[in-house]
């Protein structure tokens, strides 16, 4: 396939790298404070995580450049264990081999600054793909009979990564639905399955979460990530009485069914766990905060909002990644924040909007996101219209309500640190669409709106304007600049964006709303014919959560900076990984190692699901991004 064309040409410096820095020195997350130094915060200890995608003309080899490596490290490519660069490459981190067939293996090593490699033996061997995707063998369960004798099948929905074994490459965790149902809808929903499996297909574990879990988007928010700093990722979420652990062990009584009549639960017990990644055993369960109480004082009397959670991944100390777990946001709101150390959970804060101030109530959306906002080093939630500082009291609430969608990054590059672009709920709305500083919310622009505005979408499309652009699902559907110009009545779909063909602009990712209705594609957005157009068409998957139109996933999972793409299978027997198939001369450090993403691609899972972010601006006309400032534990 042919090498992506820029629309628009990066400078010469960040053709050549765009690493640059010194550890230490500058600041992922927006406004560096001269008072504090920032630490380094613990991160993944990844592997190149090198992939070979054949392609029209050969293949493409590419692989991970690390936040850890220093700025002039380069790398060599072999073939079958013949040396294929005369010079270690430094300008990218991928090569096409016009020679190269499927049949072939790669192995990438890092050069010795002499021309030469170090030996096909000590580099790392490529994952050599037949197809443009990898097919992850999943073990589908059995069809559920509900209690009026209905039977439904299982799907694969919402999946998560993490490195569960320690051994520098990701895992899949994976949520099996059957007969899911919104909050707000009746009926009796099979039990919740987690797996977890290699990426060759083998299963590690089985999570069953019971009767007392109900099936859908709002319940089970799961977080896979490396919580005590041993280099192997826990898995976290609610649990109740009857959840059996990935080494058949029971949490609270086997025997408990509480749902009613109407299959919503209402009562019982309920528990917050922290299972082994590898293993899926439970390593500790305690009480989950805050309790139901009185399901009415949530917003409603008949198991809606009381049920709403939310969940996140969040460095409170600036160091060390702590999990926050949250319910309810239309009335009553409630953040938890715990750290796991030593096989134990300990609670640190809890914010919770009975306590702050009615102000504080229905401020959150269906989802979060988590960053440093302000420039302390340390992370704040930005929990909807409000956002809570890293030490559990409100940093400011624009009292703009409830919404459906929200993206915090780097959206604005000329202004310092985070933004933040919400569409809400609420109406009549003055900031209904609204752009605001992460910082202190202070309004950059807003159009007011009348009707609910169900999505949103920020990401840089169109080289012509500064930053990313924005745009709603509204009848004041526009594309916005970064400065709130109307720069067109035409806008792309209102989904997830994906960096993919290897310019720096982003592409659109959705699925087909026609026949075939639920196939996964990535689209470009062509300035010219205000138009998209489609590079890629993933025959044979479907999209996840309804109208949503979800991958199971999308991250930088493995080669260059650029994402992949997950989606289940119609059948839902495979996760399907889609990685790109575009040649780049961008050089970036994977978004994996920018704390800002990755801590998006945690809570990616989270209700209903949107795309994770980067700390510093991708696009036209972008900055060298800084330095990571992290550290790994060693594998």
């Amino acid at each position: 396939m042919a090498k992506a064309k820029w629309r628009h040409w990066l400078t010469a410096g960040i053709v050549a790298t765009v690493l640059g820095g010194t550890p230490g020195v500058g600041h992922w997350f927006g406004e560096q404070s001269s008072a504090q130094a920032a630490p380094k915060r613990q991160m993944e200890a990844l592997d190149r995580g090198v992939v070979a995608v054949p392609i029209e003309d050969g293949m493409l080899i590419s692989w991970r450049l690390l936040g850890t490596d220093r700025k002039s490290i380069g790398f060599h490519v072999f073939r079958n264990g013949e040396q294929l660069t005369d010079k270690p490459i430094k300008s990218s981190t991928n090569l096409v081999d016009p020679e190269g067939t499927s049949s072939d293996s790669y192995e990438v090593v890092v050069s010795n600054g002499k021309g030469k490699g170090k030996g096909a033996a000590n580099g790392e061997q490529a994952l050599v793909l037949n197809e443009q995707y990898l097919d992850v063998s999943i073990d589908k369960p059995a069809d559920w009979t509900g209690p009026n004798g209905d039977t439904h099948e299982y799907t694969a929905n919402d999946a998560s990564i993490g490195d569960l074994d320690g051994d520098g490459h990701y895992e899949l965790v994976l949520k099996w639905d059957a007969n899911g149902k919104d909050n707000s809808h009746s009926g009796f929903t099979g039990p919740v399955f987690m797996d977890a499996y290699e990426l060759d297909g083998t299963k590690l574990w089985r999570i069953n979460l019971g009767t007392n879990i109900r099936a859908g988007a709002h319940y089970t928010q799961f977080m896979v990530y490396d919580l005590d700093g041993d280099g192997r990722s826990e898995v976290a979420m609610k649990t109740a009485d009857g959840t059996i652990d990935g080494i058949g062990q029971v949490i609270g009584d086997p025997n408990a069914d509480y749902r009613n009549d109407s299959g919503y639960v209402l009562e019982g017990d309920e528990f917050l766990t922290v299972f082994d990644g590898e293993s899926g055993a439970a390593l500790d369960t305690i009480a989950y905060e805050p309790p139901r109480g009185n399901v009415s004082s949530w917003g409603d009397n008949y198991g809606n909002r009381v049920d709403r959670f939310l969940a996140a991944v969040a460095y409170l100390d600036g160091k060390r990644p702590s999990l926050v777990m949250a319910r309810g946001y239309y009335t009553r709101t409630v953040l938890v924040a715990y750290n796991f150390r030593d096989g134990h959970l300990d609670k640190q804060w809890t914010f919770d909007s009975d306590e702050r101030g009615e102000q504080y109530e229905g401020q959150g959306f269906h989802n979060l996101s988590v960053g440093d906002v302000d420039g302390d080093h340390k992370d704040e939630i930005v929990f909807g219209a409000m956002t809570i500082d890293h030490d559990g009291d409100p940093l400011y609430n624009t009292k703009a309500g409830h919404g459906d969608a929200m993206h915090l990054g780097d959206l604005v590059p000329n202004r310092k640190g985070l933004e933040v672009f919400t569409v809400h709920e609420n109406r009549p709305n003055d900031t209904g669409v609204a752009l605001r500083d992460a910082k202190d919310g202070e309004l950059i622009w807003a159009v007011p709106t009348t009707t609910d505005i169900g999505r949103g979408l920020a990401a840089d499309i169109d080289p012509a304007y500064p930053g990313a652009e924005m745009w709603s699902s509204s009848d004041i559907g526009k594309l916005w600049s970064a400065s709130g110009e109307v720069i067109s009545d035409q806008h792309p779909a209102i989904n997830f964006a994906i960096w993919w063909d290897g310019d720096p602009l982003r592409e659109i990712l959705d699925h087909n709303w026609k026949e075939p209705h639920g196939v996964g594609r990535i689209d470009k957005w062509n300035p010219d014919t205000q138009s998209a157009e489609t590079l890629l068409t993933a025959t044979g998957t479907y999209s996840n959560n309804w109208t949503k139109g979800n991958p199971a996933l999308q991250a930088d999972l493995w080669g260059d900076w650029r994402e992949e793409a997950i989606w289940r299978t119609e059948d839902s027997t495979a996760l399907r990984i889609y990685t790109t198939p575009y040649e780049t001369d961008l050089r970036m450090t994977t978004l994996m190692h920018d704390p800002l993403y990755r801590l998006g691609v945690a809570w990616q899972n989270v209700a209903y699901n949107q795309p994770p972010h980067t700390s510093f601006f991708i696009g036209a006309d972008m900055d060298t991004p800084p330095k990571s400032n992290i550290y790994t534990v060693p594998r």
